[in-house]
């Protein structure tokens, strides 16, 4: 398995020929982070993506060797008002590609589980501020959002937790092109999203992005500005924080910088 790791400020970046050999790897870390904080504190906290882009990892990772009895599982976001068994919701995605497969501790799907919007928020937060959060695994949107923080609404200093935002266009035809919506009228225009301070403040950060669609937003975020234009750029002011890539998603910037 071929492996190239380079740094991007304080972003480690790992690069694979292929999607299968990215979740390959990227499963074995997760599996590494998720076991020393079990060690050191008898549990771990995780929050996890949903998307197309996790499922080579997810695969990897229901194999690994993981006590699941001692981990808390979250998820980063889902479309306001969505059937939790619908196949579009993020809740049904990770529950059928992980929780239904491990015997997960404790597992909070975020949203729809309260009488009102307003109060899932108010849980949420509860249960993701009783204690620090030992992992994220990320995803990163065609737009370059972390969650659904798309640029119109990212604030690097955001005072909330967790809070209800607006879909952009670029976010929503994204869903159409993962192939979880047939056409855009279909997408939400509203979710609920865990907010960039509290990702960043978990201990580790790690994002995998394979694929060609998400070239232009990972070149944004090793090579572009830092700004909530992209606001995966932030990773690279953030430590502990690994990047995994394959050659579809590296490709502009390894043209850019002709390696």
């Amino acid at each position: 398995m071929k492996e190239t790791v380079k740094k991007f400020d304080q972003l480690e970046v790992h690069i694979f020929e292929n999607r299968d050999a990215l979740g390959k790897q990227a499963a074995k870390r997760i599996e590494t982070i998720i076991n020393q904080a079990i060690d050191r504190n008898g549990e771990a906290r995780v929050i996890f993506a949903s998307a197309p882009s996790q499922n080579e990892m997810l695969f990897y990772l229901k194999q690994a060797n993981i006590d699941w009895t001692k981990v808390t599982g979250f998820h980063m976001d889902e479309y306001v008002g969505i059937d939790k068994q619908a196949p579009q919701s993020f809740t049904k995605f990770l529950e059928d590609r992980l929780i239904k497969d491990v015997p997960m501790g404790r597992w909070y799907p975020f949203g729809g589980t309260t009488d009102s919007v307003e109060e899932d928020l108010k849980l949420y937060t509860k249960l993701l501020n009783e204690k620090p959060i030992d992992l994220v695994i990320l995803g990163i949107g065609e737009n370059g959002h972390l969650a659904f923080n798309d640029p119109a609404f990212c604030d690097f200093s955001d005072p909330l937790t967790v809070k209800t935002v607006k879909l952009d266009e670029v976010c929503r035809n994204q869903q159409v092109n993962d192939g979880c919506f047939e056409t855009i009228d279909l997408v939400p225009k509203e979710a609920l999203t865990i907010t960039i301070p509290p990702l960043l403040n978990c201990k580790y950060k790690v994002a995998i992005v394979p694929g060609p669609t998400k070239k232009r937003a990972i070149y944004r975020t090793l090579l572009g500005e830092i700004s909530p234009q992209c606001p995966a750029s932030i990773l690279r002011k953030t430590e502990n924080s690994e990047l995994y890539v394959d050659d579809d998603s590296y490709r502009e910037v390894k043209e850019m910088k002709k390696e």
